[in-house]
C-alpha cells in the first residue's frame, strides 16, 4: 500500500504562510536519519531536504498564505496546507498519516492522524522535514527584504526581538493579523 506522510510547519509565528509537505518514501531506497525536523539540527536538515528530494517516490509542499490563515484560522490553514501538499503529489496514496489531532477534510483515500507522528513514521518525518526547510528559506528571503526585523534569526516567532521590531517598524502585509500580538499592534 503506497502511504503518504503529511505535516506542516510555521503554526506558531506572527508571520508568513503556514507550509505542508507531503511524502511518499520508496522502500527499496530509505533515508537515514529521519526524525522530528525539531530534532534535527538545522544542517543535518537542509542535507536531508535534499536527500529527501532526490530518494522518495512523490514529494510535494504547499502553503497558506498570512490571508488565508486570518480568513480561515491557523489549524484550518493548517490542514488546508497538507490537503493541498497530498492532492499535488505525482502519484496519488493508498493512505495518509498526518501528523497531529486532526486529518484534512476532502482528501480522496483514508488518512489517519497520529499525535506525535513526526517522531514515529518516516514518511511523517520526511514530510516534516520538507515543510521547515521551506518554510526557514521563506524567512531568510523575508529577511532580505525586510532586514530590520530579523526574521532570518527568529523565523516569525513571537520573540522579544520581533515584538520589538513591530513596535519600531509597524506591520508588513505578510503579517497575519488575527494574532493576538499583530492585532494589538494595529490597535484593532
Amino acid at each position: 500500500m503506497l502511504v503518504a506522510g503529511a505535516d506542516e510547519a510555521g503554526r506558531g509565528p506572527l508571520v508568513g504562510s503556514v507550509v505542508a509537505a507531503a511524502v511518499i518514501l520508496d522502500p527499496n531506497n530509505p533515508i537515514e536519519g529521519l526524525n522530528d525536523s525539531k530534532k534535527l539540527t538545522e544542517k543535518k536538515r537542509e542535507k536531508l531536504f535534499i536527500e529527501i528530494q532526490e530518494k522518495a517516490l512523490a514529494w510535494a509542499i504547499a502553503e497558506a498564505s498570512a490571508a488565508e490563515i486570518d480568513e480561515l484560522n491557523i489549524l484550518q490553514a493548517s490542514l488546508l496546507a497538507m490537503r493541498r501538499a497530498v492532492e499535488q503529489l505525482d502519484i496519488q496514496p493508498e493512505h495518509v498519516l498526518v501528523d497531529g489531532n486532526k486529518v484534512p477534510q476532502g482528501l480522496q483515500m483514508g488518512c489517519d492522524a497520529i499525535v506525535g507522528g513526526d517522531a514515529l513514521h518516516a514518511e511523517i518525518s520526511a514530510a516534516s522535514i520538507l515543510a521547515k526547510v521551506t518554510r526557514d528559506h521563506q524567512m531568510i528571503e523575508l529577511d532580505r527584504q525586510y532586514p530590520q526585523f530579523g526574521f532570518a534569526k527568529h523565523k516569525g516567532y513571537p520573540t522579544k526581538a520581533h515584538f520589538e521590531a513591530i513596535a519600531e517598524h509597524g506591520v508588513i502585509d505578510q503579517h497575519r493579523r488575527s494574532f493576538g500580538p499583530v492585532k494589538k499592534a494595529l490597535g484593532l
